[in-house]
């Protein structure tokens, strides 16, 4: 069974990370997000569920402004062609809906089937907002406690200047 955003919060007190939460109405789009996250501090972020034609799963996580050519991104990553998961796949494997995809999903991903690519200038500043796994909400974390929490999921990202 997923995870739910109180599950996250737990683990991620059981860690010894603080992290500050805004509700807000459901945010599906980077345009909509704009216009709830005014005020908001931090990096806000878009994360993008992919698959590779060799059926590899790939989370890419990066500023919510940046554009992400998935073309010459297999390039970069070395991932076969790459393309948009679908919300079963979603489901499936990270637990959350289109629209609330998240790093903190990785939570609800046991078995380490999706790889992990962020975005390293974004690694680079203080403070990361995502969703914690609805899109009602944005969660904001300071980044070496980012990197704690996806320490402790098991997941190795990879850091590309996307």
């Amino acid at each position: 069974m997923a995870a739910t955003p109180q599950d996250l919060f737990a683990h991620l007190e059981h860690l010894g990370i603080a992290v500050t939460t805004h509700h807000h109405e459901a945010a599906f789009t980077v345009e909509q997000g704009n216009a709830i996250w005014n005020g908001i501090p931090g990096v806000h972020c878009k994360n993008l569920f992919l698959k590779d034609a060799k059926a590899k799963l790939w989370l890419v996580v990066a500023p919510a402004e940046r554009r992400i050519d998935l073309k010459g991104l297999p390039a970069r990553i070395g991932s076969a062609r790459l393309s948009f998961g679908s919300a079963e796949l979603l489901r499936q494997v990270l637990g959350v809906e289109p629209g609330s995809v998240t790093p903190f999903a990785l939570i609800n991903d046991a078995e380490r089937k999706v790889s992990v690519v962020l975005d390293a200038w974004m690694m680079e500043q203080d403070l990361l907002n995502y969703h914690p796994l609805r899109n009602t909400m944005t969660t904001t974390i300071r980044t070496a406690d980012f990197r704690s929490f996806l320490a402790s999921t098991g997941h190795r990202p990879e850091l590309v200047a996307l």
